[in-house]
């Protein structure tokens, strides 16, 4: 059984910066790729980011480059996703996912991720 379990949301205004936390096991993080994703009221889940299982590669969705970071620590089994210069359109809940697959190739659809976290809501003020 794959755990995810994040934390680290919150308000915040335009500008500020917030860092999430996805805590799982040490098997999970060492062996499969993770990403961040989010869902805002009323439209589907979306791709925020990935990083592939060996840590060497990540890939970002267009509209956070230059200000998101994803990045995992394995001694301490949690998955990050560093958030600065907020926007009011980030606000939305993000959800940490895992792929069990080891192919290092971007993912971008939910539905290529098998394990998905509870969430945890992001929201930004103008």
């Amino acid at each position: 059984q794959v755990q995810l379990v994040e934390s680290g949301g919150g308000l915040v205004q335009a500008g500020g910066s917030l860092r999430l936390s996805c805590a799982t096991s040490a098997r999970t993080l060492s062996s499969y790729s993770m990403a961040w994703f989010r869902q805002a009221p009323g439209k589907e889940r979306e791709f925020v980011a990935r990083i592939s299982w060996t840590s060497r590669t990540t890939w970002y969705v267009d509209s956070v480059k230059g200000r998101f970071t994803i990045s995992k620590d394995n001694a301490k089994n949690t998955l990050y996703l560093q958030m600065n210069n907020l926007k009011p359109e980030d606000t939305a809940v993000y959800y940490c996912a895992a792929d069990r697959s080891t192919a290092i190739i971007q993912r971008m659809s939910a539905a290529q991720y098998d394990y998905w976290g509870q969430g945890t809501q992001v929201t930004v003020s103008s």
